[in-house]
């Protein structure tokens, strides 16, 4: 379990990697699915070192992203 900590780091950089790879997303369907792959993985990270204000952050935008976002962004890309 010594390489644990490395792992769980590993998986905070993947997820700040997929917040950066929004940045240049061109469609908004691509933005949305970079967010919440990040959001899933923000709370993964968060869960296991414990970080609660990173949890709660993430824990809200996944619904919004989800609901709000993916749903407006797959009607916006079929019109």
């Amino acid at each position: 379990m010594a390489n644990a900590g490395g792992c769980i780091d590993l998986l905070g950089y993947a997820a700040a990697a997929l917040v950066l790879a929004t940045f240049s997303a061109r469609s908004m369907t691509a933005l949305r699915s970079l967010a919440i792959a990040s959001n899933l993985l923000f709370i993964a990270y968060a869960a296991l070192t414990w970080l609660p204000p990173v949890l709660a952050l993430h824990a809200l935008l996944l619904p919004l992203n989800l609901c709000c976002g993916l749903a407006q962004a797959l009607r916006d890309d079929l019109l």
